[in-house]
C-alpha cells in the first residue's frame, strides 16, 4: 500500500483534511461513528473535488475518490503512521476517541489533534505516546489554506516536530510551531473578536454586515468577524470559547448569549444554511 493516513471525524474539518490529503496522493480512511454523516461527507467530498478541479490542473476525480476508505470502525486505522483526529470539542469526546486509538494504532503512529482551543498537553495525558502526539491547527477550508499553526506540547519530541514538518509541506502547508496554550495564537485572539463582534450585533449597535464591512474595509482583511464565525460554525465558536473561560477562568471569554441563541435555533452558520447570513 502507498501513502495512507487516518482522519477521525467526518465533520466539515475532517472532510476538508480527508480532501486534501486524496489531492496529494494519500489514501485515506475516514472514521466516524455515524454513518449517515460518512455517506454524507464521501457526496460532499466529490462534490468539492469537481469544483476544485475547474481552478486548478485537472486531476482524475474518480482516482482520487477511490483512495477513500470510510467506517465507523477505528480498527482500520491499525497500520496508519499518522492519524489526523478533528472530532467535536470536547474533552471527554476526544478522550474516548484516544482510549480507542491505544487499543488500535502501532506505537509509531503519530497523532495529529485539529482542536480548536483544547491544549494538547491535556490530551497528549490520554495516551501513552504523549512524545508522539502534536497539535495541527487546519485552518477552514483546509483545500484553500496552505498554513497551520502547529502546537508543541509539554512532551511533544522534535523528532515528532520534524517529522510533521516533512509530512505538511508534502501536502503543500507551511507552519509556525507555537507552545501550548489553550486557543494557541490564532483562536485565543479571533474568539475575542468574534464574540465581541456577536455582542455589537446582540446590543444593536450595528448590523453584521456593517461589522464584517468596517473590519474588512479598516483592516484589509479577506473575511469579516461574523463571516468567520458562520464559516467555522456558531456552535464550534461557542464550544472554544466555554473551553476558552474553563481554562483561563478569564470574564473575558464570557460568551455572547446571541451565540447561544443562535446554537438553539439551529442557526450554525454556513453548515447549516443561516447563521448571521442566509447561504
Amino acid at each position: 500500500m502507498g501513502k495512507c493516513i487516518g482522519v477521525v471525524g467526518a465533520g466539515v474539518m475532517g472532510r476538508g483534511v480527508a480532501q486534501r490529503m486524496m489531492e496529494h496522493d494519500y489514501s485515506v480512511f475516514l472514521v466516524d461513528i455515524r454513518e449517515d454523516i460518512l455517506k454524507d461527507a464521501i457526496k460532499s467530498i466529490q462534490r468539492n473535488l469537481l469544483i476544485h478541479n475547474m481552478f486548478k490542473a485537472k486531476s482524475n476525480v474518480q482516482e482520487m475518490m477511490a483512495r477513500l476508505t470510510t467506517s465507523t470502525d477505528c480498527g482500520v486505522l491499525v497500520s496508519v503512521d499518522y492519524v489526523i483526529e478533528n472530532v467535536s470539542e470536547d474533552v471527554e469526546v476526544k478522550r474516548k476517541v484516544y482510549q480507542e486509538l491505544e487499543s488500535v494504532c502501532i506505537d509509531e503512529c503519530v497523532y495529529m489533534v485539529n482542536t480548536s482551543c483544547i491544549p494538547i498537553t491535556y490530551i497528549a495525558s490520554f495516551t501513552k505516546r504523549a512524545d508522539r502526539v502534536v497539535g495541527v491547527h487546519f485552518m477552514n477550508p483546509v483545500p484553500m489554506i496552505h498554513f497551520s499553526e502547529v502546537i508543541r506540547s509539554e512532551f511533544t519530541s522534535e523528532e515528532t516536530i520534524e517529522k510533521i514538518n516533512v509530512f505538511l509541506q508534502n501536502v503543500g502547508i507551511s507552519i509556525e510551531v507555537v507552545n501550548d496554550s489553550p486557543g494557541f495564537v490564532s483562536n485565543r485572539l479571533s474568539h475575542l473578536f468574534m464574540n465581541e463582534a456577536a455582542f455589537l450585533v446582540y446590543e444593536g449597535v450595528a448590523t453584521p454586515v456593517q461589522i464584517d464591512t468596517i473590519f474588512k474595509q479598516a483592516y484589509g482583511h479577506k473575511m469579516g468577524p461574523l463571516q468567520t464565525a458562520d464559516l467555522i460554525g456558531i456552535d464550534t465558536v461557542l464550544d472554544s470559547l466555554k473551553v476558552l473561560y474553563d481554562q483561563y477562568e478569564d470574564s473575558k471569554f464570557r460568551a455572547c448569549p446571541l451565540l447561544k441563541k443562535m446554537v438553539y435555533a439551529g442557526k450554525l452558520g454556513q453548515k447549516s444554511g443561516v447563521g448571521f447570513y442566509e447561504y
